[in-house]
């Protein structure tokens, strides 16, 4: 394993990218409105990639047997936990949830964030959901202090959302983020507290929960990126790229 420690320089340029990748997810989750197809949503969120002058991180992307991922963002609508790819044909509806995952690169470096999303008026089990995976998200950057350790963010989620009934997925997890979208070291969303890696000043972590409303198991569809629960219950997903410095923890893809 090989950890990239970013000067206070690096860490700069990364904010850069990463508050591009906010500023598009906010033009996303506008149009995020019954009718839409996740297909225009995608549209446009590459329209404000050329606008920004910022390149996908996701759009060719290869991993394993995969054919090259086709669009610049991951749209995962209900039962999808990550990866959806979007579709002309895949209509919102209201009271749909839909996690919106983008990645660009500016000047060389990376961001990379996520966030589900409310379409019209969603039921009080959605509703809870999103809200325990976004506290989870909260509470694991809390942990990116100089000096923990990487199994307490794991714990934090963990710790959340299971006394909650929700479960964590395992299939996939979060990761360090720099030059490159995935780098060292993995993040699981599940550990234990003083437990793996210690946490230096420097490090960029991409901390993304993903939590099921039943059971952890997920299924790889036949595109082989959409990734849904395997018993069909909803799932959500939120995602932050975080910087340790000596100052606490940076939130680099929260403007």
């Amino acid at each position: 394993m090989k950890i990239f420690i970013k000067s206070k320089e690096e860490i700069a340029r990364l904010r850069d990218a990463n508050l591009v990748v906010a500023a598009v997810l906010d033009e996303v989750e506008r149009a995020c409105v019954p009718g839409a197809t996740t297909w225009q949503l995608n549209q446009l969120a590459a329209a404000l990639l050329q606008k920004y002058s910022a390149r996908s991180a996701f759009l060719g992307y290869e991993v394993g047997d995969a054919p090259p991922y086709p669009a610049v963002i991951c749209t995962s609508v209900n039962d999808e936990v990550v990866h959806g790819v979007p579709r002309r044909d895949r209509v919102l509806k209201d009271g749909d949830i839909v996690g919106i995952d983008f990645g660009a690169y500016k000047e060389g470096y990376c961001g990379d964030s996520a966030r589900t999303i409310a379409i019209g008026e969603v039921s009080a089990e959605a509703r809870a959901l999103m809200d325990a995976t976004r506290e989870a998200l909260e509470r694991a950057i809390s942990r990116c202090v100089t000096g923990g350790r990487l199994g307490d963010i794991g714990d934090a989620v963990q710790s959340h959302v299971e006394p909650r009934g929700y479960s964590v997925v395992r299939q996939f997890v979060g990761h360090g983020i720099g030059r490159r979208m995935h780098e060292d070291p993995p993040v699981p969303n599940w550990g234990k507290a003083g437990r793996g890696l210690r946490l230096k000043p420097g490090m960029v972590l991409a901390i993304e929960p993903m939590i099921n409303a039943g059971a952890s198991d997920v299924v790889v569809l036949a595109d082989q990126w959409t990734s849904v629960t395997a018993d069909g219950s909803l799932s959500a997903h939120f995602e932050h790229s975080v910087a340790i410095t000596e100052n606490g923890p940076m939130v680099l893809s929260r403007p």
